[in-house]
C-alpha cells in the first residue's frame, strides 16, 4: 500500500481533481438548464410530457455511443466528456423539477397572488422553494451517476480516474483498478451526503414540519 502511494500518489491526486472538474462541471449545466427548464414546462404541460418523454428515449443511449458521437465535433479530451456527461443528467433533474414544481399546492399559489406576487415572484418565493426537496433528489441522483460515468471519459482523454481503470485492466494489474474505483465511489457517497445536507438546509422549516407532521 505504501509503496502504491509513493508511486501514485501525486498521480492519484491530479486524476481525482480531474474527476472532480469533469463531473460537477457536467452536473452544474445539468442543473442550469433542466430547473429552469423544468420550471417552465410546468406551464406547457402537454409539451412537457412529450419532451421528457424523449429526453427519456435518448437517455438510452449507451454512454460510449453519446462520447463518440461528439468527438467528431468537439475532438477527444474533456470537453466532449462533461457534454455527454451533461446530458445523462438532463431527466433526473429535469423530472423531479417537473414534477417537484407542479405538486405545489394551488391554494398556496392563488394565496401568493392575493398578495400581490407576479409569477416571477411567485416561482422565486413559492414555487422553488416548496420543490426544493424533489429537485434536489433529482441533482442528487444525478450526481452520483455522472461521478461513477466520469470514469468513461478515459475513453476520449477525458483523464479523471477512469485512466487508472483502463490502464490497470490493459497491464492487468487489479491494485490500478482499485485505485481508479474506490476513490470514485467515495467521492459518489460523499457528494451524495454533501447534498442531502444542502438540501435539508435550504428546505423551508414549514416544509420540514408538515413533513414530519
Amino acid at each position: 500500500m505504501i509503496a502504491f502511494f509513493s508511486e501514485y500518489g501525486h498521480d492519484l491526486l491530479f486524476k481525482t481533481g480531474e474527476h472532480l472538474f469533469i463531473s460537477f462541471t457536467a452536473i452544474l449545466l445539468g442543473v442550469l438548464v433542466s430547473v429552469p427548464l423544468g420550471i417552465a414546462l410546468t406551464r406547457v404541460p402537454r409539451v412537457a410530457d412529450r419532451l421528457i418523454s424523449v429526453i427519456g428515449i435518448l437517455q438510452t443511449v449507451p454512454s460510449l455511443a453519446i462520447l463518440a458521437f461528439f468527438i467528431p465535433i468537439f475532438g477527444a479530451g474533456k470537453v466532449p466528456a462533461i457534454i455527454a456527461l451533461f446530458f445523462y443528467s438532463v431527466l433526473p433533474i429535469l423530472r423531479n423539477t417537473y414534477t417537484g414544481v407542479k405538486g405545489v399546492n394551488p391554494s398556496v399559489l392563488e394565496a401568493g397572488k392575493g398578495m400581490g406576487m407576479n409569477n416571477i415572484e411567485s416561482i422565486f418565493k413559492i414555487e422553488i422553494p416548496l420543490a426544493l426537496p424533489v429537485i434536489m433528489a433529482g441533482i442528487r441522483l444525478a450526481t452520483v451517476y455522472l461521478i461513477g460515468w466520469a470514469t468513461l471519459a478515459a475513453f476520449v482523454g477525458g483523464g479523471g480516474l477512469g485512466d487508472f481503470i483502463f490502464d490497470g485492466l490493459n497491464l492487468f494489474q487489479p491494485a490500478l483498478i482499485i485505485a481508479g474505483t474506490l476513490p470514485a465511489t467515495i467521492l459518489a457517497l460523499l457528494a451524495d451526503r454533501l447534498l442531502l445536507l444542502v438540501e435539508r438546509a435550504l428546505t423551508p422549516k414549514g416544509y420540514k414540519q408538515s413533513q414530519t407532521s
